[in-house]
């Protein structure tokens, strides 16, 4: 007890120094550790030797480490990188043969992994510049799942848990976002193909019709899907996102996760934890750099000054927290879900815009006036 005592306060007092920069390499450590751990989970592990993708851990690892590559100037892929979309690949490969990642749910686990495979792939080919073989059947087995009637006609089918904030009522949504990041970061002009016209309206006249229906951070999703997919919204649409967003902003610079979720409960009935999270803070602060705004930007440089000074010096990550219950042992690896994926667009946000994510075009920034 007397150890964890000294540890716990060790570790308080170490992030609360003031701090000019951030740790690459320390960040790459944390990024490439958690990945492993969620390759080998057994919990993971699906048919004929594959793990599924989470869009907690494996996802964001997929844009975030590459994105260290260029920063730290390393010249192979990481490990657990290649790892990752050799399984990606191999599933793509056997997508007819294969099992689903729930055979309890087929349908939403071949909707959820079509756009998650498409993303990933399709993020990989951008940094080459060329469309892969695997790139282009992921991408094409996504549109196959597509829905055609219905409510969510022009989403996919999701893997629901009632969890937040990926796997909800509202996760379907989250998905069809991803799915028009994957369609415009395709490289060779993908976005722009003919033959997948009638898919990308229907994607879009879904994403605008429900939008008004959003959470706060479904419609960031929304304005990071616009950025990759030019036309899905207009400029005056992508402000009052960014209007509504930037009304969120705490005065420590940051954004709480908790209270752009449109007042979720926990299933334990504990308060939602409220304070700033690297979660919501690197993922909103990528997207608007993404839309335009500058790192001198007032709102920008405020969160990319709050991720610098929220870097966990004991793991090199940055803090997310769980919207569905508390947490009681935070060393545990299924409560670092979170910091993960807080890690991940933490790194994305305070890199420089050599990734995919960031730099897909340029577009122009709506004024905050």
């Amino acid at each position: 007890m007397l150890c964890g005592a000294i540890l716990l306060a060790g570790w308080m007092y170490a992030e609360t120094r003031t701090r000019n920069t951030w740790d690459r390499k320390a960040a790459a450590r944390y990024l490439d550790r958690r990945e492993k751990y969620w390759a080998e989970w057994p919990e993971a592990a699906r048919d004929q030797g594959t793990f599924c993708v989470s869009c907690h851990t494996a996802l964001p690892y997929a844009f975030s480490r590459p994105a260290l590559r260029s920063a730290l100037a390393e010249n192979q892929v990481s490990e657990q990188e290649r790892l990752l979309i050799d399984n990606v690949e191999k599933r793509v490969r056997l997508w007819n043969e294969i099992n689903p990642y729930y055979e309890s749910m087929p349908a939403q686990s071949r909707g959820t992994e079509s756009v998650l495979n498409a993303l990933i792939l399709a993020g990989r080919d951008a940094r080459n510049g060329k469309f892969s073989p695997d790139g282009r059947a992921a991408l094409a087995h996504m549109w196959e799942q597509q829905l055609t009637s219905g409510d969510r006609k022009g989403a996919w089918a999701w893997i629901l848990f009632d969890n937040e904030p990926w796997e909800a009522a509202d996760s379907p949504y989250y998905g069809a976002c991803l799915a028009a990041v994957a369609a415009g970061i395709a490289p060779e002009n993908y976005s722009s193909d003919s033959a997948i016209q009638p898919n990308v309206a229907a994607l879009s006249d879904y994403l605008r019709r429900e939008a008004a229906a959003q959470t706060p951070i479904q419609r960031m999703n929304l304005l990071w899907a616009s950025v990759q997919l030019p036309g899905l919204l207009t400029s005056s649409q992508q402000k009052a996102i960014v209007d509504e967003i930037l009304a969120k902003q705490r005065a420590d610079g940051g954004w709480s996760l908790s209270e752009l979720s449109g007042g979720w409960e926990r299933e334990d009935g504990t308060p939602q934890i409220t304070k700033s999270d690297g979660y919501a803070t690197g993922f909103i602060a990528l997207v608007l750099q993404q839309l335009g705004y500058s790192r001198e930007d007032v709102h920008v440089k405020a969160a990319l000054s709050w991720l610098v000074q929220n870097q966990s010096l004991l793991s090199g990550g940055w803090s997310g927290y769980s919207l569905n219950k508390r947490r009681h042992n935070p060393f545990s690896e299924v409560s670092q879900f979170m910091n993960d994926s807080a890690t991940a667009y933490a790194v994305l946000a305070l890199t420089d815009p050599g990734n995919p994510l960031k730099s897909v075009a340029a577009p122009q920034v709506p004024s905050t006036k």
